[in-house]
């Protein structure tokens, strides 16, 4: 493995509306020292055309059956070389200094962690700034609930060698959050506080099936106990429709102010 050679790990099915941004971004890179692997599903629409277009960019790719986002992550890392490896769905964005600075950070690090996290702009469908997301790996928080910004989140090789490959037979969601619990307080992690990237709002991660695999993890780990799932959950959708309700009206005024 070369040292600092980030893998980038795409899944993608029908992502033939969204695939060109992620790639733009990655094209666009000022660090290049970067491998990128696209693990499509058996797309039906023209996303193996927009990957074979940008070939000179997509170091490999891979499409067959796959039994979800896990699963292609899975296979996304069984095929990468790099010593850190990051996921984007297709349609997330990377700012362009985004692996530079993951770069920078980790020459300045004493000790090699198992993860790094940094910043995430949230947008809307149309690519409307909503808010900003992600903040420092902290126990106390995580064991509650995934308190980082896992896209564009930076996971050392070695993580995966040691806890295993993520969960996609239990898990459709939040099995990087289940994953991620699994070193529990004996997580490595160092943090960029910078924005590194952008991401879509919507979708299964901001949905209640996410919060129901969210305490599914946190009972099977040990982090909640069976007869405090019922006020959990409710906590849980109460937070859910107060989370939406606060970015809906926030686009709605930066709306009214164009």
């Amino acid at each position: 493995m070369n040292t600092q050679l980030f893998s980038v790990i795409i899944a993608t099915w029908n992502a033939a509306e969204t695939i060109d941004k992620s790639l733009e971004s990655l094209r666009n890179q000022t660090f290049r020292n970067f491998e990128l692997i696209v693990v499509d599903g058996g797309s039906k629409d023209d996303t193996l055309d927009r990957i074979k277009a940008n070939g000179d960019l997509v170091t490999r790719w891979i499409s067959e059956p796959d039994k979800g986002i896990l699963d292609a992550w899975n296979k996304g890392i069984g095929l990468s070389k790099g010593d850190w490896i990051l996921f984007l769905g297709s349609g997330d964005t990377l700012q362009k200094d985004a692996l530079r600075y993951y770069s920078e950070l980790l020459s300045g690090l004493d000790t090699i962690p198992d993860y790094i996290p940094a910043k995430i702009r949230l947008t809307d469908g149309h690519g409307h700034y909503i808010s900003t997301t992600g903040k420092p790996w902290k126990w106390s928080e995580f064991r509650k609930s995934m308190s980082v910004a896992h896209v564009g989140s930076l996971h050392n090789r070695r993580l995966f060698e040691e806890v295993g490959l993520y969960d996609f037979k239990n898990y459709r969601i939040v099995g990087d959050y289940e994953l991620l619990l699994r070193k529990r307080e004996n997580l490595k992690t160092a943090f960029l506080d910078r924005e590194i990237g952008e991401m879509p709002v919507g979708g299964m991660s901001f949905s209640m099936a996410a919060l129901r695999e969210v305490l599914q993890v946190r009972i099977r780990t040990g982090r909640c106990h069976p007869l405090s799932v019922i006020p959990g959950y409710l906590l849980g959708v109460f937070l859910l429709k107060t989370y939406r309700l606060r970015h809906w009206r926030a686009f709605r005024a930066q709306r009214r102010e164009r």
